[in-house]
């Protein structure tokens, strides 16, 4: 008699420590077969090098309607119905098409060039910290503040508007949320994108959506609602995940040697940022499914046309194959190819302003605060753990 898979996500006994059953996975070598909370069985990939083949090869898609997959038997962790109207579920080429239009205007510059806007955000969130004084949460004070400014700055929302954004992403995000009022909330979300669209296309601006407004490619320009979809993505990545890892950086940091070493040697930021993006879990495991378009072999493992792929991306970045001493959190760690921002057509395309924004929040922290500590023991520290959000639901600092 066939044993039925067992079940996913896998339960860990810290939030910020991926399970033990991953680890068992990976050292077993190649996917294995999961029973995810929704939708159908599906594969588990939790090696890096499996996990880099799934990411960009072309017998994987992110349309399941293209893969001939029922909606409901979608693999997901959670109960809100997917859609296949977002840049993140389509495929070449579509998505080719959608991705050259963020290229052109979300480039590198663009987001250098927001870098001493987010350092006075910073400065002043922490001279309002000090202002209050301790104890605090870092989280609703510092995190959440600092992404949501960053990113409506980006855009170009008005400031009396920002608080809507908070409202509706935690609406989305949190499965706390019902179904209907996450779809309401995304419908609200996309009406309210789409009438600062109409208004850039009336009154051009130099923010992002009035680039994306005005940007053409090869004579080839974006729909609103194309527009719409796309900065719904940005919002959602920049928004709540960026909040989430200042936080969970900031613990990790201060429940080891981190966080003083960093005070100490402050040139070792931009490093320790990407050692914390690989040694830190975000989204929840294996968030977002991946479709098999034609048999093909990853890991030893035949997976057949139609077969589902969840990638379980804390697992791949602990793995020894390519990280030496993979459960050490080294700072100064010099080869460092990650895979916490995905890799491929999908990677995440936020990915260069996540990084700065965290870049500017730790420098910022460890020279401005550099008695900052926890009020509770770590043990004692209350964790949210969602699809896309992974934080502690508070976390009380003092200096």
């Amino acid at each position: 008699m066939p044993v039925a898979p067992p079940a996913f996500p896998f339960l860990s006994d810290h939030a910020l420590r991926p399970a033990a059953e991953l680890a068992d996975a990976r050292e077993g070598g190649g996917p294995i077969r999961v029973q995810p909370r929704y939708g159908a069985p599906c594969w588990l990939v939790t090696r890096y090098e499996d996990a880099r083949f799934v990411m960009s090869s072309p017998a994987f898609g992110r349309n399941w309607e293209r893969a001939g997959i029922d909606t409901e038997d979608v693999a997901r962790v959670t109960p809100v119905e997917v859609t296949n109207d977002t840049f993140s579920a389509q495929d070449p080429p579509d998505h080719t098409r959608l991705r050259r239009f963020i290229f052109r205007t979300f480039t590198p510059n663009r987001v250098e060039a927001l870098r001493p806007g987010t350092q006075e955000i910073v400065d002043r969130l922490i001279d309002e910290m000090i202002e209050k004084g301790p104890p605090l949460d870092l989280y609703t004070r510092f995190g959440l503040n600092l992404s949501v400014e960053v990113i409506c700055n980006l855009l170009g929302v008005p400031s009396s508007d920002k608080e809507r954004f908070t409202i509706w992403a935690e609406a989305v995000l949190l499965s706390a949320t019902s179904p209907e009022h996450a779809a309401a909330s995304v419908e609200q979300m996309k009406a309210y994108l789409a009438g600062l669209a109409v208004l850039r296309r009336q009154e051009p601006t130099d923010d992002l959506i009035g680039a994306l407004v005005r940007a053409r490619v090869e004579g080839d320009q974006l729909s609103d609602d194309e527009i719409t979809n796309l900065l719904r993505i940005l919002l959602g990545a920049g928004h709540e995940t960026t909040a989430s890892q200042t936080v969970n950086f900031t613990y990790l940091l201060l429940t080891g040697d981190g966080y003083r070493r960093l005070v100490e040697e402050p040139e070792l930021v931009p490093t320790a940022v990407d050692e914390l993006l690989r040694f830190t879990p975000l989204i929840s495991q294996g968030s977002l499914a991946r479709f098999v378009l034609t048999d093909v072999e990853v890991g030893g493992t035949l997976l057949r046309a139609g077969d589902q792929v969840l990638i379980e991306l804390a697992a791949a970045n602990r793995d020894a194959a390519a990280f030496k001493d993979p459960d050490t959190l080294d700072l100064a760690r010099k080869s460092n190819p990650h895979i916490a921002f995905g890799h491929g057509l999908h990677r995440c395309v936020g990915a260069s302003l996540a990084r700065m924004e965290l870049q500017v929040a730790l420098a910022a922290l460890t020279r401005r605060l550099p008695g900052l500590r926890l009020v509770r023991p770590p043990d004692q520290v209350d964790w949210l753990i969602e699809r896309f959000v992974r934080r502690p639901k508070e976390l009380e600092v003092t200096w």
